[in-house]
């Protein structure tokens, strides 16, 4: 069973991120109008470090010269986005309905113009549709919103047995009840690999009782900071695109 992640995984939505938390930001400040339409090289050195969605809109304000200094972002990225949030006045909650709405907004008003924000990673989507054609399982496991997440699969024809959006719970805590899931079935004795693109996250999933042993696998073509792929945890393998061309039994 593979579970993989979607953003910088399976899809490069890069200029889609932008496209939506310039969107939201300028709908919040007016005096973010000036934003530009083409993709900041601040706002992509940044998205590595993005847990969820609701982050992007206070980078994209960082960008307008509304948030904290850029240098707090790199010495503690946390701090500098709740510091960020309390001196915008936004509220996580607001921002995750905003970026919902205004894709939302974009699939109705003209859907082919937002997918085409999006761009599937080639040698990703020949290795699901090989493990679709082979019988072999897989799923997704994301912070974005099952529903964006399933309209984009479809439209590359992508079909996962299940699809857990961020309505779901964080990836630990989903990983944890389907390890939990699969111990008490017939699947047990299949090996189970997470592929995931965000260091951190795996960091936290190595922590995760239960989780012991489950795979974990750095995405190497994904959105990765510069030091990501070095001295990782004897429990990370990286993965390299050439890999996937082998069985999923091959695989580290």
């Amino acid at each position: 069973m593979l579970i993989t992640d979607f953003d910088g995984v399976v899809i490069d939505g890069m200029a889609e991120y932008w496209w939506a938390a310039r969107s939201c930001a300028q709908r919040l400040l007016p005096s973010l109008a000036s934003l530009p339409e083409a993709l900041p090289p601040l706002f992509a050195a940044l998205r590595p470090r993005v847990l969820a969605g609701w982050e992007m809109p206070v980078l994209a304000a960082l960008v307008g010269g509304e948030a904290l200094p850029e240098a707090s972002f790199h010495e503690n990225y946390g701090t500098a986005l709740q510091g960020s949030l309390a001196l915008l006045g936004w509220k996580q909650a607001e921002l995750t309905h905003l970026l919902d709405q205004v894709r939302q907004e974009a699939i109705v008003s003209d859907r082919q113009r937002w997918l085409a924000r999006h761009q599937v990673f080639p040698w990703m989507q020949e290795c699901l549709w090989r493990f679709q054609q082979e019988g072999v399982p897989w799923q997704v496991l994301t912070t974005k919103s099952a529903q964006f997440t399933e309209e984009l699969l479809r439209a590359h024809g992508l079909e996962p047995v299940a699809v857990h959006g961020r309505e779901a719970g964080s990836k630990p805590a989903v990983l944890a009840g389907l390890l939990s899931e699969r111990a008490e079935g017939r699947a047990n004795s299949i090996p189970w690999r997470f592929l995931e693109d965000r260091r951190l996250t795996l960091e936290e999933v190595l922590r995760t009782p239960g989780l012991e042993d489950l795979s974990c696998l750095l995405a190497s073509w994904g959105y990765l900071l510069p030091k990501d792929s070095e001295n990782l945890p004897k429990r990370i393998a990286l993965l390299n695109r050439e890999t996937l061309a082998l069985p999923l039994d091959d695989w580290p």
